[in-house]
């Protein structure tokens, strides 16, 4: 089985968990970003994720004991440790960087996208106990602390965990939409969905570095064994697949899109099969 091949069996498996590990499926998308994992064994591929991991329980060993931590508490004590002591954190100049949305990468560096900071926090606040969560609101993802439905506290791991009063939510919201704070934006974030949001991050990424199609290409496919998905992600992979070269595939999966949503959208329907005949016409 080829690398690529196996790397994406897992990641569809551990997808499919009843309960996902959210550092693992990260790990997993930065095994297929990372070219030296090419030709790994399944057992090198096992060293690479066992290896990060291992370093989260570290870090995780470093937080004091705090069985009666408040939300504040346990706040103050990740941004002591996470943020003041280690250094992780970010600037702008991280968001042109692929690896700042790699897990093993923004552990590496201490730099990243406010989303792999916050799941840095997240997984090592839960390997000490913490009831922490992660807040996926628009255009910067964050950290609760602990009950959603009642007393918590919201956390910012891109600048070193400072705490977000009421104000710099509605603010971060409003800079991101234009529009008002809705409650449900503090909903806990599903980790699925934050996966699914790291994939997105990626794939705008690439899509502005025409050089970087294979990125698009794998961070598309890799969102397509989520268990859920933006059906258009299938229309997505079939434009880059022609763009690639690989045009009968790319016709092919356009047929099959458009036969998805015929019934919808019988319009948009009919332009992809055009585009998707377009496609099979440049193999002549």
């Amino acid at each position: 089985m080829a690398m690529d091949e196996s790397i994406r069996q897992r990641f569809a498996e551990a997808a499919r968990e009843a309960r996902p590990d959210l550092a693992a499926l990260c790990l997993l998308i930065g095994a297929q970003a990372d070219p030296g994992l090419g030709g790994a064994t399944p057992d090198e591929l096992d060293a690479f994720v066992d290896g990060a991991q291992i370093e989260l329980d570290r870090l995780a060993g470093l937080l004091p004991y705090r069985p009666d931590a408040t939300p504040a508490g346990w706040a103050g004590a990740l941004a002591e440790l996470l943020g003041a002591r280690c250094g992780f954190g970010g600037v702008p100049g991280d968001y042109q960087r692929l690896e700042s949305s790699l897990l093993h990468e923004v552990l590496h560096r201490r730099r990243g996208l406010p989303i792999l900071l916050s799941v840095i926090w997240i997984e090592v606040a839960r390997r000490a106990g913490a009831p922490v969560y992660g807040v996926a609101l628009p255009g910067h993802f964050v950290v609760g602390f602990g009950d959603p439905a009642g007393v918590f506290v919201l956390a910012d791991p891109f600048h070193g965990g400072r705490l977000l009063g009421d104000d710099d939510v509605s603010l971060l919201v409003a800079g991101a939409t234009g529009a008002p704070l809705a409650p449900g934006m503090l909903s806990p974030a599903d980790p699925l969905d934050i996966v699914l949001r790291i994939l997105n991050n990626i794939r705008a990424w690439a899509s502005a570095r025409p050089e970087h199609l294979r990125v698009q290409l794998w961070a598309v496919e890799l969102s397509l064994l989520l268990p859920r998905h933006p059906a258009r992600l299938r229309f997505e992979r079939a434009q880059l697949l022609v763009q690639k070269g690989d045009f009968a595939t790319g016709a092919d999966e356009m047929d099959a899109y458009a036969d998805i949503i015929s019934g919808i959208d019988p319009g948009a329907a009919a332009s992809m099969r055009s585009q998707a005949q377009a496609a099979r016409a440049l193999l002549n």
